[in-house]
């Protein structure tokens, strides 16, 4: 089983003095097996090729953003996806109803590892065979990588089966497809939230094995 993380909003508090979003979501792209992996593989490097670096494009882009795409590049990604042996898994912070205690520094390293860790137990481990791996974007620094994957493993040792290893990787998106497929649905989710904005969400939200909105 490969776990792919992501992230859409953020973490500030100021609502006062900037403009930080009203929502913090963390989606989960859960891929079974190789076949599922392998077909976010094919699609990422179709939408690429065909839609972003075509021969008219003099600029080569060289991963997908969900941001940066239009909503017909994101249905093209999507419609190349042929195997559909995965899930998501999302969880969208009312940031507006957050403990103050929790705004802070400490406190929303805290309250980062509490959401993942939230959404990751959501997941059904009996169906993976010999190991996990779960795949982060790498945005954090040595010492809150070291700091994020003890928690995971320290919560997630009484929901492993035995035989089964927790593996955490901390990876660029630029070289992992599952990235940036999971980036595409998590600023979907995102939108929901923050926009009420459901045109691309719509389009995979029946893949999505479990959502909610915490703190509502």
């Amino acid at each position: 089983m490969i776990i792919f993380l992501d992230e859409s909003g953020d973490l500030g508090f100021d609502f006062e003095n900037k403009s930080p979003s009203s929502y913090f979501v963390i989606t989960l792209l859960v891929c079974d097996g190789k076949p599922a992996t392998d077909s976010f593989k094919v699609a990422v490097k179709r939408a690429l090729k065909n839609k972003l670096n075509h021969k008219k494009s003099r600029r080569k882009v060289q991963e997908l953003h969900a941001t940066q795409l239009s909503f017909s590049i994101k249905k093209y990604f999507y419609k190349q996806i042929k195997c559909f042996d995965w899930q998501i898994y999302t969880i969208g912070l009312n940031k507006r109803n957050v403990f103050e205690y929790l705004t802070n520094k400490v406190g929303r390293k805290k309250l980062y590892n509490y959401l993942a860790n939230y959404i990751i137990e959501k997941v059904n481990f009996k169906r993976a065979t010999s190991a996990v791996t779960l795949v982060v974007d790498k945005c954090k620094n040595k010492a809150e990588i070291e700091d994020f994957n003890q928690y995971l493993e320290n919560q997630l040792e009484g929901e492993l089966p035995l035989e089964t290893s927790l593996n955490v990787y901390h990876a660029d998106s630029m070289n992992s497809f599952g990235l940036q497929a999971v980036d595409l649905f998590c600023w979907g989710v995102f939108r929901k939230y923050e926009r009420q904005d459901l045109q691309w969400y719509d389009i995979y939200k029946k893949q999505i094995k479990f959502e909610t909105e915490y703190l509502k």
